[in-house]
């Protein structure tokens, strides 16, 4: 009898421990942008983002989370620090974490975040949200969407020519314009870091950090189909940039 309660006990305590842990797993995976981020510290010794640091320190504080994939600066924001030199944010919390950063930035400057889950962006209203993209191939994108991106992706500035042959390798598809082609001139540089994306989610990142589009189509016959993915500047402007002075 007394083995049979202890076995018996095991089992309750079992299915609890399971339970416990299926419920904390989906609060984890449903839980808001802003708590996600508001785990991630910044460095202690930062005390004002601006041009020499901001895009960098933030960053290399995205950690991997159930609800935040990547964290984006779209174009418009790297303007503001790059072009326009007019961003500046000052952080007062004596910890500071990644959720104060962008606060800080949302209030102090013209640069604004949206979610469009999983993506974080942060952005100027210039810049379009959603991604220009043209499906030719349904097949070909649901290839993509099982293929696998890198386990942690960071990058600062980077052009196209470092971006595309990763592209190529993870998603084993002809990425265009090709390695060291002017085609891709005229591309944004990217600034994102991401955390297990797949090969759509980072098609759609690259997208939105280099403000281009995509197109997805299969090329060649027979057995020797290969996922075709083609990139273009993505001539779109919600609104032009305020300008109090022309930046020296």
């Amino acid at each position: 009898m007394t083995s049979h309660l202890w076995v018996l006990r095991s089992v309750r305590h079992h299915v609890l421990f399971l339970s416990l842990g299926l419920f904390s797993t989906a609060l984890r995976a449903t839980e808001s942008w802003e708590t996600a981020l508001a785990r991630m510290p910044l460095e202690p010794s930062v005390r004002q983002l601006n041009r020499t640091n901001c895009v960098e320190v933030m960053l290399r504080a995205f950690q991997s989370n159930h609800t935040v994939k990547a964290l984006i600066f779209m174009p418009g924001a790297t303007d503001e620090f790059y072009m326009f030199r007019r961003a500046k944010a000052e952080l007062t919390n004596a910890s500071p974490t990644l959720l104060d950063a962008v606060s800080a930035l949302t209030n102090q400057t013209l640069i604004r975040a949206t979610f469009h889950g999983p993506l974080l962006l942060l952005h100027t209203d210039e810049d379009p949200l959603e991604p220009q993209i043209k499906m030719e191939h349904h097949g070909a994108a649901d290839k993509l969407q099982r293929a696998a991106f890198l386990p942690h992706a960071l990058y600062n500035d980077r052009d196209w020519d470092v971006i595309q042959p990763i592209l190529k390798k993870r998603l084993r598809a002809d990425v265009r314009p090709w390695q060291y082609s002017y085609d891709s001139w005229h591309f944004y540089r990217h600034s994102f870091a991401a955390w297990d994306l797949t090969g759509w989610e980072a098609l759609q990142t690259v997208a939105l950090a280099s403000k281009t589009g995509f197109t997805v189509r299969r090329k060649g016959a027979l057995y020797l189909h290969q996922t075709e993915v083609v990139f273009e500047p993505d001539p779109r402007v919600r609104a032009t940039p305020k300008l109090d002075a022309f930046p020296r």
